[in-house]
Parts: structure tokens; sequence; C-alpha cells
């Protein structure tokens, strides 16, 4: 049975947030408003809980799963390095809709998927997911829909699809544009968007400096 928390509500928010970290520390997954898209997420390193949020998609580990993180620093601990073109979008867009994709840390014991070494990043810029990010550490976290329908811009619609696979929804309100992220490949010699999203080109290549391609 799951469970949906109006978080415009101070003690429904407070309710909410608790029974969301209770949650993720115990394996389950959650539903999440961000400032994109709503998004189901669990305990970045719990393998399991990562399976099951892949299930509840209707997906395969050939789709790896992003971590959203709650502040700049946590990425460090993440990676393997942090490059300067890294730390120049992560200055300029985050909190926001962009997302990094940089090689992990490779003593990190967890399983996002079919990540060839790689992890896609990004701080959220909604006040509801931040602070449960900063309460349960890093969190994988995907589109809250089942694959192949279009993602959820309301708790109500991600619940219409995912229903009790997810226990706690957390009802932030209706999310801003229905549109993802931009994610920005640094695994390369060369900068390389792989989706052009939230932010546009234009500005990802003014904060570079450089004309970064768009991947076909």
């Amino acid at each position: 049975m799951s469970t949906v928390y109006d978080c415009s509500e101070p003690d429904n928010r407070a309710a909410g947030l608790a029974a969301a970290a209770g949650a993720v520390r115990s394996g389950r997954l959650v539903v999440l408003p961000t400032d994109t898209v709503y998004g189901i997420g669990c305990d970045a390193f719990d393998a399991e809980a990562v399976r099951s949020l892949l299930d509840a998609k209707g997906r395969g580990p050939d789709m790896p799963v992003p971590v959203l993180v709650g502040s700049w620093t946590t990425i460090d601990g993440l990676v393997l390095s942090v490059p300067r073109q890294a730390r120049a979008l992560i200055e300029a867009f985050w909190p926001g809709g962009l997302s990094i994709v940089l090689p992990h840390a490779p003593s990190l014991a967890w399983d996002l998927g079919q990540t060839r070494g790689t992890v896609m990043l990004r701080m959220p810029l909604h006040p509801v997911a931040l602070e449960l990010l900063r309460d349960v550490g890093p969190m994988a976290v995907s589109s809250a829909n089942r694959t192949g329908h279009a993602p959820a811009s309301s708790a109500q619609e991600a619940r219409d699809q995912l229903g009790d696979a997810v226990p706690v929804y957390l009802d932030g309100g209706l999310s801003g544009e229905n549109i993802a992220s931009t994610i920005v490949d640094l695994t390369g010699p060369d900068a390389l968007i792989l989706r052009e999203g939230a932010v546009s080109r234009e500005e990802v290549n003014e904060v570079l400096g450089v004309e970064v391609e768009v991947a076909r």
C-alpha cells in the first residue's frame, strides 16, 4: 500500500520526508518531485533497491540509473576526478537541469546498471528533493514513469503508472516544464551533449568557452 504526502502542508511535508528517508534506508522506493519531472528513487548504494527501481519502470540494466546529490561537494566522493569543465558546469547550473557524466570512483560498491565505469550526476533545484538527499545521501533516481510512457509531472501521474510498487510518494505540486535535464558527457577528450533539455547548448557553450557538439 502506498501513501501520498502533500508537501505543501508543513506537518505532512515533515511526515513525508521522514517516511521517505525511512523507505530509502530500508531499501524501498520513493517518488519525489524535482525541478524537471517527478523521479522514482532509492539508495544509490543498494543494488537490490536499484533492481526494484528498474523492475517498477519495466526496463533492464542496459539503461543505467542516474544519481542525484544534495550538494556540490558530494560529487567529490563519487567520481574518479572532477575536471575543470565539470566544476564550471556545476557552478553555473547546479542546482538545476543539467546532468554530468563522469568516470565514477572505482572503489564504490554500487550497481546502477551497465554504466561502463561512468555515472550520471545531477543536483536538482527543488527544496523537497534537496532536503531528502541531504538526509539520506546520493540516490539513484530515474523519471517516475513506466518505460515507454510519458514522464510524470505530478505525484498522481506517477502513482497512476507505478502504483504500489512505490510505498512513499512526495507530492510537491506540479513540476516545472515537463522537460528532462540536459546531459553533458565529460568522459572523453571533448565535452559532448548527449541530450539537450532544460539547459540549452548555447548556455553550455558559453560556460565552457567552446562549441560543444551534440550527439547524433
